[in-house]
């Protein structure tokens, strides 16, 4: 068994027929189950136990999946490599001794070691692609508001989104066939247009998967590829190529805004998470400083809880988003960001009128080496330069499996237009 998969091992029986029954799921441990611990990786919900079960996780169970642990991820989703997480870094068990990717790393890791047929990510910034690609598994971030986030431990409310894992693409989308659609807990969540089966004669996702390329364009950002590593770069256009035989033809396309995508994406992120954070205060749940009336001073308390509770970059990151929110710095900081975003979305409105599907690698380098990107944040952060545009502008996308460069595991990232999963799915079963 790979190392540090699970931070929870626990059976959770789902019903006895449906869509998924005989198959197992693994799922990550910031989605809330009931009577299970739910960690998000830190020490601050060490020992925190849900009241209730996210929607997602009711889905499998009705569907007849069975739950077998609560995979290892970076503390509260933030980082890229699962090394930030409370419980120890996970070693990737398609290329050991390098990280499995982030944050959602021993989902893609379960799936990889044969631990779980299937698992469940959150993707805020990248979180399911980046271990997909790392692993070399299939992830797929859906359209923001097609999965519930109900019972999900918020991050960054208005980029997360909960999605799968799987070893092939069909297997991944039937997993999201389960969990996608509206909810009456979630406000956010929406019917696709065009109704529930999103015009498509009531064929699910996992239908899609025909491998049916004849006639696709395919759009390729170029600024996704300048300063990638060159053997995901070779190993990305042999998947071009491959689409080509195929019948796909490929046009080159330019989303100018993305140069300014990882900063809009980091302030956003993080003053959504020094907003959600603040309820960690050691007085209603998670962890609580010293002993019960040790500290008169509430302030002191709250402080003391928070200082030992939250690991180093979950710090940095409520930090800076208090910065950035703060009197003087809002319009300076969260306005321009808010600006750059929209300016995103419009690039990505544009490109995707030109094609039917934009692709690039998934990242832009292969697997880091363990603890290799630890003393250097930015590194980690530049490290999603590819996937943090599409949480962005709201899109959904997927990471295949393209081969490897120097044994290291490269993914190709297809995107679609707003619920365009039937696109991506479709396009990204050609390559397997």
């Amino acid at each position: 068994m790979s190392e540090n998969i699970f931070i929870t091992d626990e059976t959770i029986a789902g019903d006895d027929d449906g869509p998924l029954a005989g198959k197992t799921v693994a799922v990550k441990d910031n989605i809330s189950t009931e009577g299970v611990r739910t960690t998000c990786g830190s020490k601050m919900l060490e020992e925190y136990v849900p009241p209730y079960d996210a929607t997602v996780v009711s889905r499998l169970k009705d569907a007849g999946a069975t739950i077998v642990g609560k995979t290892n991820m970076d503390e509260f989703g933030m980082g890229t490599t699962t090394e930030t997480s409370f419980f120890g870094s996970t070693d990737n068990p398609a290329a050991p001794g390098h990280v499995p990717g982030g944050s959602s790393g021993g989902s893609a890791a379960a799936v990889a070691a044969d631990e779980a047929d299937l698992a469940l990510g959150s993707d805020t910034g990248g979180s399911i692609r980046c271990p997909a690609a790392f692993c070399g598994v299939v992830g797929i971030k859906p359209t923001y508001g097609l999965v519930s986030r109900y019972g999900l431990v918020a991050y960054g409310n208005s980029l997360e989104q909960i999605g799968p894992f799987g070893s092939s693409v069909e297997e991944a989308a039937s997993l999201l066939d389960v969990i996608a659609g509206p909810d009456e807990r979630d406000a956010t969540t929406r019917e696709p247009p065009g109704g529930a089966e999103n015009d498509t004669d009531g064929k699910s996702y996992a239908s899609a998967a025909d491998g049916d390329v004849d006639g696709l364009t395919i759009g390729v950002p170029t600024e996704l590829l300048e300063g990638a590593d060159e053997g995901v770069v070779e190993t990305f256009w042999d998947a071009i190529e491959d689409l080509e035989a195929q019948g796909a033809t490929y046009e080159e396309v330019s989303l100018p805004s993305v140069e300014h995508a990882v900063e809009a994406y980091y302030v956003i992120a993080m003053s959504e998470a020094s907003s959600n954070l603040a309820r960690f205060d050691g007085v209603r749940y998670g962890h609580a400083a010293g002993e019960k009336g040790e500290n008169d001073n509430w302030n002191e308390a709250f402080s003391q809880a928070r200082k030992e509770g939250f690991g180093d970059e979950v710090k940095r990151r409520i930090l800076l988003g208090t910065y950035a929110l703060s009197a003087g710095y809002h319009d300076k900081y969260y306005k321009k960001a808010q600006d750059a975003r929209a300016w995103v979305k419009q690039d990505f409105d544009e490109a995707l009128s030109e094609a039917d599907v934009l692709a690039s690698p998934t990242m832009p380098v292969p697997p880091f080496e363990l603890g290799e990107s630890l003393e250097d944040p930015l590194t980690m952060y530049l490290a999603d330069a590819n996937t943090v545009p599409v949480n962005l502008a709201n899109l959904p996308a997927i990471s295949v499996p393209a081969g490897e460069t120097d044994g290291l595991p490269v993914g190709v990232q297809l995107v679609g237009p707003a619920f365009g999963e039937r696109e991506i799915i479709r396009a990204g079963s050609a390559l397997e």
